[in-house]
């Protein structure tokens, strides 16, 4: 049976990601690690795969036990291997021939189309190239599987089909996945690993189920740190008053009961425990209002390619202040491409003379690249240049939206995803629109970036449109919901009639 046990591991950088860590995976467990970006779940997964050793404590593995870790970039030496041969790299090179069999059925359980395994990797989308690295994992099967933010680029057809696999075919062995997506978290984890600097917690319990658990230990120790704190003040006002009376009647019964009194004090004081705190530097967003009700109208539009090629149609489409419209649709029906052909209508309204744009819409524009962002700016500099509010003031913003003064001077380009993504919210707040077009927002944010967005959004009654293959954001915000399909648009009451004929469980 395979195993991995962790016994008082830290690591220290040199500043906790976390410490006394103690527990076990063991067979048919699925654990999701849960933790902010740049908390340590990428450190602690190399080094559960061996990759990298901790500052502190011991990790240990079964006899023999073989790991399979899939991280977040594709190796550059992959790339213009075709799909399939990319999956068989995964064995060894003297077990290839006569296996390319076992290649087959594993992007059979992928779906793979037959002519896409032939395909450069280059060629693929961000989405098939995770699940490549995947295949290319498990074809050396592994007896245990590490899965770095899996889901990222994957569409929701392919998201239900991941959870699916790793519930069915990868969940016989120990799974450990790092993962910010609240629902993928639930499909497919049976227990949930809150990553903490000082005290990390276990739960046997999915994502949802654990989280509500964590908030009652939390205000629980917040509620013993406050009683605490009352003794501790009782224990030294008391041990003042009788150091005083010792000092002025030459007690010597008076003070050394002060000193006892003291030393519970302090022993009080060392014990307690600093209550977590999600990392600060949230974005927050900022509208502008509008007289007009109606902000956007749209009549038949056809939505291209970039070559021209038809795509589907908007036969009508009002987009009202409040309104948050989710747009829904497969993997390549034109979402990404309905999105940038509106920022490009609200910016050159003769262009798409089937748009029609308020004078007042002020828009707030995001793709899922970042492309507004020059990869070669620095933070700060593209704070600078794009908003003038000055030096200080600029440097201020960015230190709430948690980037430390040496993030500031850095390139974009070497920028972790995480922290772009913030960058481009923080740009987003500062344009103060009245109409945002958001494609795949939350990408690379991590859970509490994720919830503040949706509090952000939902306290400022922001309209706009968006993509997002995120659920949990999807139906916390979603006021309509607009459905590709058929080459047609179409509204629909609630995603989950799409869900469901994506195979959703």
């Amino acid at each position: 049976m395979g195993s991995i046990s962790l016994r008082n591991v830290a690591v220290l950088t040199p500043a906790p990601l976390f410490r006394n860590l103690t527990l076990t995976i063991t067979e048919r467990e699925r654990v999701g690690i849960v933790a902010g970006n740049g908390s340590g779940k990428t450190t602690l997964l190399r080094c559960l795969a061996g990759l990298a050793e901790p500052t502190e404590g011991d990790i240990v593995h079964s006899r023999g036990l073989k790991i399979g870790f899939v991280t977040q970039n594709v190796p550059e030496t992959l790339l213009d291997m075709t799909l399939h041969d990319a999956v068989m790299s995964g064995l060894a090179p003297a077990d290839r021939d006569g296996n390319e069999w076992r290649a087959d059925i594993i992007l059979d359980d992928f779906e793979a189309p037959d002519a896409m395994r032939q395909q450069p990797l280059r060629a693929l989308s961000g989405g098939w190239q995770r699940l490549a690295l995947i295949a290319r994992t498990w074809i050396g099967e592994p007896d245990a599987l590490l899965l770095d933010e899996p889901t990222n680029h994957l569409d929701l057809e392919k998201l239900f089909l991941l959870e699916r696999w790793i519930r069915e075919t990868a969940g016989q062995i120990p799974v450990v996945i790092a993962s910010h997506d609240r629902d993928f978290l639930d499909g497919c984890t049976t227990k949930t690993l809150f990553l903490r600097p000082e005290t990390s917690v276990m739960f046997a319990h999915p994502f949802g189920r654990a989280r509500p658990l964590l908030a009652d230990q939390d205000a629980a120790q917040a509620n013993r740190n406050e009683k605490d704190k009352r003794e501790i003040r009782r224990l030294r006002d008391n041990a003042g008053e009788l150091r005083n009376v010792g000092i002025n009647s030459g007690s010597d019964l008076a003070l050394t009961k002060a000193k006892q009194l003291k030393k519970r004090a302090d022993a009080l004081e060392e014990g307690l425990q600093s209550l977590h705190q999600d990392r600060p530097g949230e974005v927050k967003l900022a509208t502008r209002g509008s007289h007009a009700r109606v902000l956007l109208t749209i009549a038949n539009l056809t939505v291209t390619k970039p070559g021209g090629e038809p795509l589907f149609v908007v036969p009508k489409l009002e987009v009202a202040q409040g309104d948050r419209i989710v747009i829904l649709g497969r993997n390549g029906v034109g979402k990404s491409q309905f999105v940038r052909l509106l920022n490009e209508a609200v910016r050159n309204p003769d262009k798409h003379p089937a748009v029609r744009v308020s004078p007042t819409v002020v828009l707030g524009y995001t793709d899922q690249d970042l492309s507004q962002i020059p990869a070669k700016e620095t933070p700060l500099g593209f704070i600078l240049s794009a908003f003038r509010l000055g030096d200080q003031r600029s440097k201020a913003l960015l230190a709430g939206a948690g980037f430390s003064i040496e993030q500031q001077q850095r390139p974009v380009g070497v920028m972790s995803p995480g922290q772009r993504a913030r960058l481009g919210l923080l740009a987003l707040r500062l344009t103060e629109p009245n109409v945002y077009l958001m494609d795949e927002p939350t990408n690379h944010v991590d859970i509490p970036g994720r919830e503040a967005l949706e509090n952000e959004i939902l306290a400022t009654n922001a309209t706009g449109l968006l993509v997002s293959h995120d659920r949990r954001f999807i139906e916390t915000i979603g006021t309509r919901f607009l459905l590709i399909e058929g080459g047609k648009a179409r509204e629909i009451s609630s995603p989950n009639q799409f869900y469901a004929a994506l195979g959703a469980a």
